[in-house]
């Protein structure tokens, strides 16, 4: 893959992944959590992870939209908020993706992402309010995370499913 065809990938899954971002900042969702979220976002990492090559292209990707969406609103803490989350969540569903082909499905390789983002932004929480009491909510948090995971980790599925086969035999190269 030539350098301008990886970086126009680059920078439409990151285009793709703010954009949903965005859209779910817009959503009025009284029916979660406080603090939580549907992670749409999500969605466009777990397609990168199985679309790239190189797991490091897909964590640009995450890193990219977190910092550009830090920008738009939100500010330092929202930003170590989504990074601990983030990178926590990245982290187990590239070692899940890295395991033995088919072993774990998309699907469940999102679950633990969703649960694993909630694990990391509630340590975050409390190393700066120095509260350990905090990690309780994980309790509320993690089998939210778990099915919105689950929904994030269909939705790319499906979405994958749609992609030419062209496309993916291409990247598999």
């Amino acid at each position: 893959m030539t350098s301008i065809h990886r970086l126009t990938q680059l920078a439409l899954l990151t285009a793709l992944s703010l954009a949903l971002y965005g859209l779910e900042s817009q959503l009025p969702l009284p029916f979660l959590a406080p603090g939580a979220k549907l992670g749409l976002a999500n969605i466009i990492t777990c397609v990168a992870l199985i679309l790239l090559p190189r797991q490091r292209d897909a964590l640009f990707v995450l890193i990219a939209r977190i910092l550009l969406a830090s920008c738009f609103g939100g500010g330092p803490v929202v930003l170590l908020y989504s990074l601990a989350g983030g990178l926590l969540s990245f982290a187990a569903m590239s070692l899940l993706c890295g395991q033995k082909k088919g072993r774990f499905s998309l699907p469940a390789i999102s679950a633990a992402g969703g649960f694993f983002h909630h694990l990391g932004q509630l340590l975050c929480a409390s190393a700066l309010a120095t509260s350990p009491g905090l990690l309780s909510y994980l309790s509320v948090l993690g089998p939210l995370g778990l099915a919105t995971g689950l929904a994030t980790g269909l939705a790319a599925r499906a979405i994958l499913q749609r992609l030419p086969l062209r496309l993916i035999e291409h990247q598999a190269q």
